[in-house]
């Protein structure tokens, strides 16, 4: 479709940063009957002021962080409003996002934050079944038994804490006995620092979310 077809009204913008320029002027430059009125933005660190200042109008824009889980109906979304976005507009953008898993408001300050988190998270969880898969290998496993079980591993515990409600702490307390095995493998993960490498990577991803929102 021409982005001159665009009837105007409501409109998702799900592009990647370095194109978002382009596309909103496109979108400024439409006829009156096909002025954009409400728009939510999915492109990563564009701020919902530089997108109304494209527009050079009185749209009401909502910026959302998701993640790649919404590909399989579990993401979860952070939205926040701009400068002319009011309650109606949030809850405009939680009906969209809400068919592919949670959402949730912050303001958008807090977006970065989020980009470090959720944005950028599945990244992470990635990282940590290709270690489980290595290390299965490493103690003996073949590599389809080892992939199969750090899979379900990973799926099932994500399952066990989203539905149980517990505290992650009290999880993790229920499956590791003193002296067993599971005490081992905990200890030897304090040891290298595991929760600091978290903190870490949250951090430079929040970082790095900041500075390209300046640039």
């Amino acid at each position: 479709m021409d982005i001159a077809d665009i009837p105007g009204g409501d409109v998702v913008l799900a592009v990647k940063p370095n194109h978002v320029p382009d596309v909103v002027e496109s979108l400024r430059s439409l006829p009156t009957d096909h002025q954009i009125d409400r728009l939510l933005s999915i492109a990563a660190g564009v701020t919902t002021e530089s997108i109304e200042s494209g527009l050079g109008s009185t749209a009401r824009v909502v910026r959302c962080m998701p993640n790649t889980p919404a590909l399989v109906g579990q993401g979860a979304s952070a939205i926040a409003a701009g400068t002319h976005a009011h309650a109606a507009d949030l809850e405009w953008a939680e009906t969209i996002l809400s068919s592919v898993g949670m959402v949730t408001r912050v303001s958008e300050e807090s977006l970065d934050a989020v980009t470090g988190l959720s944005g950028s998270g599945p990244a992470y969880v990635f990282l940590v079944a290709e270690a489980l898969i290595a290390a299965g290998i490493d103690v003996g496993l073949d590599a389809r038994t080892a992939d199969a079980l750090a899979r379900q591993t990973l799926l099932g515990a994500a399952t066990l804490l989203a539905e149980s409600g517990e505290d992650p702490a009290v999880l993790r307390a229920n499956v590791t006995s003193p002296g067993g095995t599971t005490a081992e493998g905990v200890k030897a993960l304090e040891a290298a620092e595991t929760r600091v490498a978290f903190l870490n990577a949250v951090r430079a991803a929040t970082a790095r979310s900041v500075e390209l929102g300046q640039a």
